[in-house]
């Protein structure tokens, strides 16, 4: 384990594939094609490995608020995290993508919104996990059955009203997770409008990882953050509110888990 169960190498899933107090969750997701992470779990996955869906399980379905992926439905999740195995405070439920944590992540911060601090990714996603040759599979795995109970952590979260009365507050750090060419409005091929949410600082998703996805070491997540003032309120988002949840593992990693997630994010503010 590494970081206090925020991050587990290959080596250490493949050594605890039996163990019944883990279960895998297969997170892989197309934003180009939402029906591609699911047949690539269907195709191999990591043994014992269930799959949850960006679209279908980890979101609720868009209007006209809320953003591109508004957060799911609590009862339903829980019921599905129960579904697969996942008891409250017990079960370490490790999470992988193929997305550089993208959505792995959105799973972790999900799980801890709603009380469930056992919770980690997988270092370098699926493809490490081939890379480093451990087997995959085609076997779906049957339902487990467990008692996933959601304590939500309101303060984990907040939403278009609080940015916009907050972000002008110098107490408060607004956090822009998008890619420095979109927060700069240079570029915008999801959402209707470019720019950034005024005041907004960028820190881009993608510098958590190396190019293979591979976290980045503790010192280089603590020194990323460095220039933040962490007395502050920090506010953290991306386009949809979902790989913000990457700079929420990395601000975790660092030793600040008290930032908060703008949910609907910046496809939630435009729609204002």
């Amino acid at each position: 384990m590494m970081n206090n169960q925020l991050i587990v190498s290959p080596q250490w899933l493949f050594e605890n594939l039996n163990n019944p107090q883990v279960v895998i969750v297969d997170c892989r997701f197309s934003l180009a094609d939402s029906q591609l992470g699911k047949k690539q779990y269907e195709a191999n996955h990591i043994p014992g490995a269930y799959y949850l869906d960006l679209n279908q399980d980890l979101s609720s379905p868009v209007g006209e608020h809320g953003g591109r992926h508004p957060l799911p439905n609590i009862a339903e999740l829980a019921e599905k995290l129960s579904a697969i195995g996942v008891n409250s405070q017990k079960t370490l439920v490790v999470a992988y993508d193929d997305s550089r944590l993208a959505f792995a992540s959105r799973l972790w911060w999900l799980l801890r919104y709603l009380g469930h601090e056992q919770v980690a990714v997988l270092d370098g996603g699926f493809d490490c996990w081939e890379k480093a040759g451990y087997s995959v599979t085609k076997v779906i795995p049957t339902s487990r059955g467990g008692t996933f109970i959601p304590y939500v952590q309101s303060e984990k979260v907040v939403d278009f009203t609080y940015v916009k009365t907050h972000k002008d507050n110098p107490d408060v750090v607004l956090i822009d997770s998008r890619e420095g060419d979109r927060y700069r409005g240079e570029r915008e091929s999801i959402d209707k409008v470019a720019g950034h949410i005024p005041g907004a600082v960028n820190y881009p998703w993608t510098e958590v990882t190396d190019a293979s996805g591979c976290i980045l070491p503790h010192i280089e997540q603590s020194q990323r953050w460095q220039n933040i003032d962490t007395t502050k309120e920090i506010l953290v988002y991306c386009g949809s509110g979902v790989t913000a949840c990457v700079n929420l593992l990395s601000l975790a990693i660092a030793g600040i888990p008290t930032a908060k997630l703008y949910a609907g994010s910046w496809s939630d503010w435009i729609s204002y």
